[in-house]
């Protein structure tokens, strides 16, 4: 038998978070600490991947090793160069958390067509990249892939939220997220015959910074799900600990939402 303590358990694994050093990435690291990972926060920012590599080691008492690394997930040749340091470096990973975003707020009316090719590339085609290049080591290491996406890569946002003016949701998110879901469950597919599982994860809301201090649009927000209120950052992390440990070992290809019954309405 197989305790719980045993099935979460990521002590000698190791984690690389995109974007780990953002709002919902830092939670993602921190659940992912706590089970005993060793990370890897990379992005194109590494100062603040440095940053944020020291908080996690005063916070484990450096027992967990937490490094920063260099990664733009828009450049192929800086994602390659990265997975080729991690498997001369920690042998491979273990797991892969695909979660690095940046993104411009747009209109159906305002965005151009770079944008709209901006936000495809950050937004789906690093996850493919990533992937590609991680795949020799997470095969080695029959590991796991844990892809971030969104309630709007299966719902609709609602056109009376988004003014389109202060608050607006580009089209090509969505439609972005809609497609990480997909890739999702074709990877969970054709990685299965390595034994790497492949779920993803569609927060929402989790709106934070200045957004958070529009108390209309926070109370409209809320009022889409039945909980009645945003989420916080840690009430990710509990989602995290199942889908990238093996309390999720029979769980392959789903999309789970953490979104306070958003999707249900």
């Amino acid at each position: 038998m197989k305790t719980l303590n045993e099935l979460f358990s990521l002590k000698g694994k190791t984690a690389l978070v995109t974007g780990g050093a953002g709002y919902l990435g830092s939670e993602i690291c921190y659940a992912l600490g706590e089970l005993g990972a060793d990370i890897i926060i990379a992005s194109r920012n590494v100062k603040q991947c440095k940053e944020k590599s020291v908080e996690l080691s005063n916070f484990f008492n450096n027992q967990v090793k937490v490094t920063p690394m260099q990664l733009d997930v828009m450049d192929k040749a800086s994602i390659a160069q990265c997975f080729k340091d991690i498997n001369q470096t920690f042998g491979g990973l273990d797991i892969l958390v695909n979660n690095a975003w940046s993104g411009n707020k747009n209109s159906l009316e305002s965005i151009s067509y770079d944008d709209w090719e901006y936000d495809i590339n950050m937004s789906l085609n690093s996850v493919f990249y990533c992937v590609k290049e991680s795949l020799p080591g997470l095969k080695k290491n029959q590991g796991v892939i844990l892809n971030v996406a969104s309630m709007y890569g299966h719902v609709a946002p609602d056109y009376r939220i988004y003014d389109g003016l202060k608050h607006t949701n580009p089209p090509s998110y969505g439609a972005a997220k809609a497609g990480v879901i997909q890739f999702t469950k074709y990877l969970a597919s054709f990685l299965s015959p390595y034994k790497i599982r492949v779920n993803s994860l569609s927060p929402g809301a989790f709106p934070h910074g200045n957004t958070t201090q529009d108390t209309a649009f926070v109370k409209e927000l809320s009022s889409k799900n039945p909980m009645n209120r945003i989420g916080e950052a840690h009430e990710i992390k509990g989602a995290v600990a199942l889908l990238c440990s093996n309390a999720s070992s029979y769980m392959t290809g789903q999309n789970i939402c953490v979104d306070g019954g958003w999707a249900i309405w």
